[in-house]
């Protein structure tokens, strides 16, 4: 093939525009973005968020540093669950939760995801987990992440998500380079029909990680695994009896600089790097975006972000982002094309899902010559 027919290829200019009164509608309009940059980002800090007490500077610029809200105190956790339960929307859905084995269904409101967050942080106190604790998760794609998340940050704990995927030697430089002294994780996982030996993993990689003083297991298939006498416990024995009086374990307040989360670098082509995400700036980045770019309008939409929390991706737009803006959202466990390659459509089906959010190979992905709602293709 020449080059003139390859460039000729490339050319695309078709146009897809939106409904005449989409626009009238929209939350990105133009009056919103026809302003100063500092002007914007104040009054996103200002609207998007609520503050245990307000910043008083927008911005400090100091290469390689940006700070963002100079003395606001904020909890990312707070912003996330508890201000929309105290607002009156516990019962609103936070989460439509479809596990990989396709009778796994929930739904988890606001109100729920409260009190599963404030027994998590309960427990977590008990071993130690506070202020600057590193926490290290590595878990598959349940509602037990964004609750273990969103513990961590209510305590003012920074967390590292490691992608379930994961190896063991992977999971062992992310722990030692954070520091970790505690690790959340789960006996098995689910992907593609297979099982994931999530706590095998983590054992080998505990061998070489000396900081890691307590391991909690979380029972997702229930497999027996070997547990270690006076370092490891299950998720029950973290939480039962837990009180999930929000009261019983305020929310702490964050300087707007404090850490929230470290997200390695896949370490594909070098030794993994941790970028460090802090607390009020990212949230309100996360919250705005998710709001202007999505056009989500909570009281109406089903929102679904397909991709895995143990990336940036999902960490900003399944967790803290859409929570942030009270969104109702689908979580996954599974892959795209299990048990084939009809599964995502039926659960935009189920789900009524009207913004999905996914990466243009999921797309381009081979699909059913004809999709019938309901049924398998063969």
């Amino acid at each position: 093939m020449s080059d003139k027919a390859i460039e000729t290829l490339l050319l695309e200019d078709r146009r897809y525009p939106p409904p005449p009164d989409f626009a009238a509608q929209a939350n990105a309009t133009a009056d919103i973005y026809d302003v100063p940059f500092e002007e914007f980002w104040e009054r996103a800090g200002r609207e998007r968020v609520t503050w245990f007490e307000p910043f008083t500077s927008l911005l400090e610029w100091e290469l390689p540093y940006a700070r963002w809200y100079g003395g606001g105190k904020i909890n990312v956790t707070y912003n996330c669950v508890d201000r929309h339960v105290e607002a009156g929307l516990g019962d609103r859905v936070a989460y439509y939760y479809e596990g990989e084995p396709e009778s796994e269904r929930t739904a988890i409101t606001y109100a729920q995801l409260l009190d599963e967050v404030v027994k998590a942080a309960n427990g977590l106190k008990t071993i130690g987990v506070g202020k600057g604790t590193p926490v290290g998760i590595y878990m598959g794609m349940g509602p037990g992440l964004p609750v273990a998340m969103l513990a961590c940050a209510r305590l003012g704990a920074p967390h590292t998500v490691v992608f379930g995927g994961f190896s063991a030697e992977a999971l062992a430089d992310r722990l030692n380079d954070m520091r970790c002294e505690v690790l959340l994780t789960q006996d098995e996982s689910y992907r593609r029909g297979q099982i994931i030996p999530l706590k095998g993993n983590a054992d080998e990689a505990l061998e070489s990680c000396p900081g890691v003083r307590k391991v909690v297991v979380g029972q997702r298939t229930r497999a027996e695994v070997p547990m270690v006498e006076g370092r490891d416990l299950t998720w029950n024995e973290l939480v039962d009896g837990q009180p999930t009086d929000p009261a019983s374990c305020p929310c702490e307040p964050m300087d707007a600089e404090d850490l929230l989360y470290l997200l390695y670098t896949s370490g594909t082509t070098a030794k993994p790097k941790g970028i460090a995400h802090t607390t009020a700036g990212y949230l309100v980045g996360v919250a705005s975006t998710h709001h202007h770019v999505f056009d989500l309008k909570p009281d109406r939409d089903v929102y679904w972000c397909a991709a895995d929390i143990g990336w940036v991706t999902g960490h900003s737009y399944i967790v803290y982002g859409p929570l942030c803006n009270g969104a109702t959202s689908v979580l996954y466990e599974g892959t795209p094309d299990f048990p084939d390659k009809n599964r995502w459509w039926d659960i935009v089906e189920r789900y009524k899902v009207t913004i999905l959010y996914t990466a243009p190979t999921a797309i381009r992905a081979p699909s059913p010559a004809k999709y019938i709602p309901g049924k398998r293709s063969q």
